[in-house]
């Protein structure tokens, strides 16, 4: 079981809804009835928000329980346990695909550079693709990085972040639940940091013409010395 799994009764205490960034990603979408593809959905609040506003939502995620809360939630959504670097099995086309929370630093770059070209075949002619990652420019230049701690509630369950053993070829994600004292979870990934440049280069060569460069969703410039996130936005050539 991934810790994913068990986070995911978790998952909208500690990184809630925030209307900024849908409303940076609605502003991409196009008109009411357009297809968006939400790929790392999680529990799926973004998908629930389009759909209120008249689009049609598709989520994808590796993990079946954030899938089974989401589609529990919102069943006019279609919600599938699905591989992010597998999107081209669901042969549909989107007018928006995005990827938010630092997903895509989960795939190797070959796997990314090959998940961009069925993104880029998804998408219909002048679609947007939008991800979001942290800004490993910064962290490179470190060897360990934490996370601010986030609370739930009255203080009692907190949860950890941090960055171990970081390098140009991967890093070590360290994660850790505790509620009242007690670990719920303590679980490690392997992540792959790019730099803004190199997604630059990969999105040319996979036919992308860049549209907006960001350090957040409200849209601040981007800067490579900053620790902040990075939000890139494409449209497909």
């Amino acid at each position: 079981m991934s810790f994913y799994s068990e986070f995911a009764v978790w998952y909208e205490q500690i990184f809630p809804f925030r209307e900024e960034v849908y409303l940076f990603l609605r502003e991409h979408a196009a008109p009411p009835g357009s297809a968006v593809l939400d790929a790392g959905c999680g529990p799926g609040h973004y998908c629930r928000r389009f759909l209120l506003d008249g689009f049609r939502p598709t989520g994808i995620d590796l993990d079946s329980k954030m899938i089974a809360a989401a589609a529990a939630t919102s069943p006019a959504v279609a919600f599938h346990a699905l591989d992010i670097a597998d999107l081209a099995s669901l042969k549909q086309s989107f007018r928006l695909i995005y990827s938010i929370g630092n997903v895509v630093a989960h795939l190797s770059p070959d796997r990314f550079s090959a998940f961009l070209s069925q993104v880029h075949a998804a998408l219909e002619p002048g679609g947007c693709w939008i991800f979001q990652t942290v800004n490993w420019d910064y962290l490179l230049k470190l060897t360990e990085y934490r996370f601010p701690l986030k609370t739930i509630g009255d203080g009692s369950v907190t949860f950890y972040r941090r960055y171990l053993d970081i390098s140009p070829e991967k890093v070590i994600f360290e994660v850790e639940l505790l509620a009242d004292g007690q670990k719920i979870f303590n679980e490690q990934a392997t992540l792959y940091p790019l730099t803004a440049r190199n997604f630059l280069q990969r999105h040319e060569s996979a036919g992308f013409s860049l549209k907006g460069i960001y350090a957040g969703f409200d849209k601040t410039p981007f800067s490579k010395e900053h620790n902040s996130g990075l939000v890139m936005v494409f449209t497909k050539r």
